[in-house]
């Protein structure tokens, strides 16, 4: 038996692994794959550098090489507007990182497992219980069951959300279902003709709930990739690069800015991403990052949710694990759910054009522009920006109609 157990060894579970390790608790890790490897969520947010500082883990990730990112650059035909994160209100870190995630992810693992925390691959959770001690049932790669207890759980396992799964706490997301194809490429841009320091977000010319992401690394790669209705993408008829490709075309600059690239992973497709839950906690367990929440890829919001459930997760186990009372409610939930209201109330008016408009109205309030940076820079959880928590939604419709008028 072991303090902790965490599912998954993804950037919400290493960062919570090695703070719990660093206090002196005995940390083991069950990860289902072997690592390095592919996922999604390349682009960081500024947000994600101060919390992977705290956690005692930014030297490694420093030291990796990867691709400096300075802010966020939005196109729609020939409307062009970008945020440079040194411009926001709130404090902290104004740059980060675009990182392929199997080397980051590894990154971070690594650094857990340095700290002390046990780190097992391959290892699939088959099943778990918490009518008394908590306890996880896994299967390794040769087939081997095996029974692990703890004190508690924390599931960081992300898209696979094992313990919503097996317990039976998803709900229904209140986002209407989108699809991604995605893969990495070869870019070949020339020197000059793309800002390599931030993400590219194209709006495509005709449709507009249509976006396309495209996030240079340091080694000549980026990663390409597309979001729409999940019924608009099975529209198109053909392989998944044949309808990543068309839709890569329909948009001149795009296309224009990609027409030497050459591809490097065959081209994947994720369907009705959009994930919640009916609690972030119970009795012996949290829920970290995706494997509680996921909104949207647009603001790249997932990794910087991830960390920040993290810390919080950390935070009130450690107060509950030294013989103190926890109200996960209170101490976890809430908090953390003030910043993903916000990332929410950014993403329903991103696909509705409100969120577009404002972006691209060339007579942007300073303070207000420096408000709405700090949220795209990740600064969610700051209580001092107007447009942070359950009201970012109808403050920024109502910005809206202010340039309107």
């Amino acid at each position: 038996m072991v303090d902790v157990l965490i599912i998954g060894a993804g950037p919400a579970g290493a960062v919570a692994a090695g703070l719990l390790a660093k206090h002196g608790y005995s940390v083991r890790v069950l990860e289902r794959q072997k690592f390095p490897r592919f996922s999604i969520g390349e682009s960081l947010l500024a947000q994600s550098i101060e919390l992977i500082d705290l956690a005692g883990m930014l030297e490694p990730v420093m030291s990796a090489g990867f691709q400096f990112k300075n802010g966020a650059a939005f196109v729609r035909g020939s409307e062009y507007s970008e945020y440079n994160f040194a411009d926001k209100s709130s404090p902290g870190p104004m740059s980060t990182f675009q990182v392929p995630r199997a080397e980051f992810d590894k990154v971070l693992a690594d650094a857990a497992s340095a700290m002390g925390a046990d780190i097992r691959y391959e290892i699939e959770i088959t099943a778990a219980d918490f009518s008394g001690t908590p306890t996880l049932t896994g299967k390794d790669a040769a087939g081997q069951v095996e029974r692990h207890e703890a004190r508690f759980v924390l599931d960081a396992s992300g898209f696979g959300r094992t313990l919503p799964r097996l317990l039976k706490l998803d709900r229904p997301a209140n986002f209407p279902v989108r699809a991604a194809l995605f893969t990495h490429i070869r870019d070949h841009i020339p020197a000059g003709e793309f800002d390599r320091q931030k993400i590219r977000v194209t709006i495509h010319p005709e449709q507009h709930d249509i976006w396309y992401w495209l996030i240079p690394f340091s080694d000549g790669r980026s990663s390409l990739g597309v979001v729409a209705r999940d019924e608009t993408l099975q529209a198109i008829k053909g392989s998944n690069e044949e309808r990543l490709w068309t839709l890569v075309r329909q948009d001149p600059g795009l296309a224009g800015l990609l027409k030497a690239a050459t591809p490097v992973n065959p081209v994947n497709e994720l369907r009705g991403y959009a994930a919640s839950v009916s609690s972030l906690h119970g009795p012996g367990f949290a829920l970290l990052g995706n494997a509680a929440e996921f909104l949207d890829p647009v603001f790249s919001s997932g990794v910087t949710i991830a960390l920040k459930s993290a810390h919080l997760a950390a935070a009130a186990l450690h107060r509950q694990l030294s013989g103190r009372t926890v109200d996960w409610q209170a101490e976890f939930a809430e908090p953390l759910l003030a910043g993903v209201e916000t990332f929410r109330g950014f993403v329903n008016t991103w696909y509705d054009g409100t969120l577009q408009d404002i972006f691209f109205y060339d007579k942007q309030h300073p303070k207000i522009r420096r408000m709405i940076c700090s949220i795209l820079a990740g600064y969610a959880w700051d209580g001092n920006n107007q447009y942070h928590g359950p009201t970012t939604e109808k403050r920024l419709r109502i910005l809206r109609e202010a340039i309107r008028a």
